[in-house]
């Protein structure tokens, strides 16, 4: 692949980049749109367009963060059409070029954009179909086609290309709903899967080589011309302002374009990047000293969380059995415990970074987030433009899981393009990466359930107190506060719950059970520098840990093998049973018989099991630890999965993506804990935030099941969901110890060693 730029535009210079070489397609960009700029859902030409050299474009918001979804995209597409992988070329997350098919995220893309690239697929074969049989003079139900070719028996053959190539369809195909709610051409019939020849099977992702050469352009390779360079410089506390800028301090350093100052935000623009390191270092600010409501430390904060008032409750699940249905509703023994889930950094390995051509009323920005057009709508109002007159243009990051939901780079660079009048590229410095990207939510979860005599749940309850996301949901994205734009809603209070079965124990069919998630407000719903946003599984992973560990704990009242203990329970899907007995069975599993003292050992194994569904992808994880006695040490050492996510587009994306998720679940469980006080991050680079390394990788052993006929339910997010609490159940096999605090380092599980050991009569 080489990078390509297309010819300057009459309002501004714009550069755009291909996975699949330098070829360009004579009129295949969407028709027309509607008022915000967007494509027309309902007109076949704004989601494919066939060339004349038999190259099929697609357009789709969705995007590849790094996970090889566009190659299972470009294999739906494939399928439908009758014609070869190769043939797919995808435009994505070019807000000019796409319809809005919602943000990237919560593994959704197969799930939702999966079936409407389907029936878009299936409607334009529809369509040539027709027209061959009109060129070549036979019944349409007599046409075969094969790679885009349709033949006929007697009358010859037509491709696609030859049919249509280079120009629009000119069809109006059925629409209705948005976002990922969009349903697309509903009455047009696909394939059956059982006809599948292209969908289900291992295909090589479309963007490694690229990556693999170097020539792959990332967002920090971008590149316009006349672009200037720009940073921007943050105080520790976002509701601090700047008393007094000395320009003076950075007269020194050459090639300085300007001081930006705009409202609370401060940013230096110059002709080098380095010249923009230099004096956002350098440039001496006298900051206001905000007051602030942030707890001085983790204790704190779960106090908190535990205590706070006034919050949002959602109901997840909330029924209760009549007396008697159950077999003795007064004599019941009754456990509780409390688990703790603290803040956590998306950690890209790539800062954020973006390019912005600001002038006049228009504005075009290269960035990687992960929803364009939400992006689009926060920089128009962020410059007070009409969404049409903002084009957003993807340009892949680095390992965002969540993080370029709120893609706040993107203003920053609008900020600054536009007071410079000159394109403008930001990138982010590690330090301010790791202090203001938004969290992952701490989380203080508590349940309770009641048991009956034969040691069986009748009555559970779990509330997880949580905060609501801050950044980029309803919310004003970071320079839009710091330029003083008031709030536009108070966060998003869903936090993972909007998507199925959520994790607070509802795996499980208890006849009563009540599962809530209030959402805990800060005051003026800032928390700074502690900002909240989604997360890889966003709370779901923190209430999987404690239901399946809670779960665990009465597995033990109840002296049953843990394993033995959940296939005993009544389940509100029986694909969890299966996967549970698939682990069990790959991993070899054998009932656990506690040891008398594992302590008398310097080490000691264990193995734990945990189950979890996310949005209808359901997932056992079977962990196999070793434990130093002395030191407390964990190292993972084998991960099973068994993992049913409905169809399965291409089985080595599938393993892929279950390795990523497992290995940054482990190191989650073993190592993530954002450091705080009242007014600062403490972890500014990677030497003070802990992640997993080489030598702690665990091998992953992993086996699918495949359900076509459940069509596909996303794979993004499902595999890391249960890995923490699998981990904390094999340290309590290993050592009878339970750590209910996330991460379960060393020195916690030393602490409760000694704990554990001086509690002994």
């Amino acid at each position: 692949m080489k990078r390509r730029t297309f010819l300057q535009a009459s309002t501004a210079l714009t550069i755009s980049f291909s996975l699949w070489g330098t070829r360009t397609f004579m009129n295949s960009s969407p028709k027309d749109g509607d008022t915000d700029g967007s494509p027309q859902p309902s007109s076949l030409d704004s989601w494919l367009a066939v060339s004349a050299d038999g190259l099929i474009t697609v357009y789709t918001s969705k995007v590849d963060l790094g996970t090889g979804v566009l190659t299972a995209l470009s294999q739906i597409m494939a399928e439908e059409l009758d014609v070869s992988v190769h043939r797919i070329r995808m435009i994505t997350g070019d807000t000019d070029r796409t319809i809005d098919q919602s943000q990237t995220s919560g593994s959704r893309t197969l799930h939702k954009a999966g079936p409407q690239l389907r029936q878009a697929s299936a409607a334009a074969r529809q369509e040539l179909v027709r027209r061959a049989s009109l060129q070549l003079h036979v019944p349409a139900h007599s046409l075969t086609v094969e790679d885009g070719v349709i033949s006929s028996p007697t009358s010859g053959s037509v491709s696609y290309w030859q049919l249509i190539g280079d120009r629009h369809f000119d069809l109006s195909i059925t629409a209705s709903g948005s976002g990922a709610d969009l349903n697309v051409a509903p009455d047009v019939p696909v394939k059956n899967p059982k006809e599948y020849r292209i969908v289900g099977k291992s295909v090589p992702r479309v963007d490694l080589p690229a990556k693999f050469s170097g020539e792959f352009v990332y967002s920090h390779d971008v590149r316009v011309e006349g672009m200037l360079h720009g940073r921007v410089v943050r105080p520790n506390d976002v509701l601090s302002e700047p008393q007094f800028v000395d320009e003076k301090s950075i007269a020194d350093i050459p090639d300085i374009v300007a001081v930006v100052r705009k409202g609370g935000l401060v940013g230096v623009v110059a002709k080098t990047e380095w010249s923009a390191i230099q004096a956002a270092a350098q440039l001496k600010i006298i900051w206001t000293q905000a007051a602030t409501t942030v707890p001085a430390s983790p204790d704190a904060l779960y106090y908190y969380l535990a205590n706070a008032a006034n919050f949002a409750e959602q109901v997840v699940a909330d029924k209760t059995a009549h007396a008697s249905d159950l077999t003795h509703p007064l004599n019941r023994k009754t456990l509780e415990a409390t688990y703790q889930w603290p803040f956590q950094m998306h950690g890209m390995i790539g800062p954020s970074c973006a390019v912005a051509d600001v002038h006049n009323d228009r504005a075009r920005i290269w960035t990687g987030s992960q929803g364009t057009h939400r992006t689009r709508k926060a920089v128009a109002d962020l410059l007070g433009f009409a969404e049409r007159n903002v084009q957003i243009i993807y340009a892949e990051g680095s390992g965002c899981y969540g993080r370029l939901c709120p893609d706040d780079v993107a203003e920053d660079a609008a900020v600054l393009s536009r007071a410079v009048g000159r394109p403008v590229r930001v990138q982010w410095m590690r330090e301010d990466e790791h202090v203001w990207e938004p969290k992952g939510s701490a989380q203080w979860i508590h349940v309770e359930a009641s048991l009956d005599e034969n040691q069986k749940v009748e009555r559970w309850a779990l509330t997880d107190h949580y905060f609501p996301y801050t950044a980029g949901v309803d919310t004003r994205l970071l320079a839009s506060r710091q330029i003083g734009m008031p709030q536009t809603g108070q966060g998003n209070l869903g936090h993972g719950f909007a998507y199925g079965k959520a994790g607070g124990g509802d795996l499980y069919a208890f006849p009563n059970q009540h599962i809530v998630s209030p959402a805990v407000p800060w005051i003026q719903n800032d928390l700074t520098p502690l900002r909240t946003c989604n997360l890889r599984a966003p709370g779901t992973i923190a209430r999987t840990f404690a239901s399946e560990c809670f779960m665990d704990e009465l597995a033990n009242i109840a002296k049953m093998d843990p394993l033995e203990y959940r296939l005993s329970l009544p389940m509100n899907d029986e694909r969890t049973r299966e996967t549970l007995m698939a682990a069990a069975e790959r991993a070899q599993w054998k009932s656990r018989l506690l040891r008398s003292d594992p302590n008398n050992t310097p080490s000691a194994k264990g193995r734990g099991v945990a189950s979890a569904n996310r949005d209808g992808t359901v997932v056992t994880a079977i962990a196999e630890i070793q434990v130093d006695t002395r030191s407390g040490a964990i190292s993972v050492q084998r991960v099973t999965i068994a993992q049913d996510c409905g169809m399965i587009a291409n089985p080595d994306g599938v393993r892929n993506q279950i390795e990523g998720n497992v290995l940054q679940g482990v190191s989650r469980t073993m190592f993530e804990e954002v450091e705080f006080d009242g007014r600062s991050i403490k972890n500014s680079t990677w030497a003070s935030y802990k992640t997993l390394r080489f030598e702690d990788i665990p091998e992953v052993d992993i086996v699918l099941i495949d359900r076509p006929e459940l069509g596909f339910l996303g794979v993004g997010e499902a595999a890391i969901i249960p890995v923490p609490a699998a981990i904390a159940n094999a340290l309590f096999d290993a050592i009878q110890v339970r750590l209910r605090t996330v991460p379960l380092t060393a020195a916690r599980v030393k602490a409760a060693v000694i704990r554990q050991n001086s509690a002994k009569p």
